[in-house]
């Protein structure tokens, strides 16, 4: 067994590691699978335990705990930028069909006075017609 003391900072208490080099440790680390994290940064990996100390496999659960909640948050961030532009794409598309809309209804306001500007006019000339045609049949019988 090999023991080391450290003091990390002066107001720090000091910290002991102590490990064994043994043959049953190492075979026992190679026979356990360990998780592995693919999709994580080689710094973030964590780093292998020393199975003869708890401290440092307790440490090394922790850590690959955090690795999985980093992971499963790193794809729901994914997750959710993709459906992000999906509904940026879904705005975008919303607004140009408003804004077609807004068109439609400013053309058909347009058309809608000019149908009743041509109605008036129509009615007038009509009238207009009429007028001339009782002028014209009252100068054929008066003639």
């Amino acid at each position: 067994m090999i023991t080391s003391t450290r003091r990390v900072s002066a107001d720090k208490p000091e910290v002991q590691i102590a490990f064994s080099l043994n043959e049953n440790s190492e075979l026992k680390d190679a026979e356990d699978p360990l998780p592995s994290f693919p999709d994580l940064e080689q710094r973030l990996q964590p780093v292998l335990p020393c199975r003869s100390l708890k401290e440092s496999i307790e440490v090394y659960k922790d850590h690959c705990k955090m690795a999985n909640e980093f992971n499963q948050v790193k794809h729901e961030i994914a997750w959710l930028e993709d459906r992000k532009k999906e509904l940026m794409a879904e705005l975008l598309e919303d607004e140009k069909a408003s804004m077609e809309f807004a068109q439609l209804e400013e053309e058909y306001r347009i058309l809608t006075e000019e149908n009743r500007n041509l109605i008036t006019a129509h009615s007038e000339r009509a009238q207009q017609l009429e007028t001339l045609r009782v002028v014209s049949h009252k100068r054929q019988g008066s003639s």
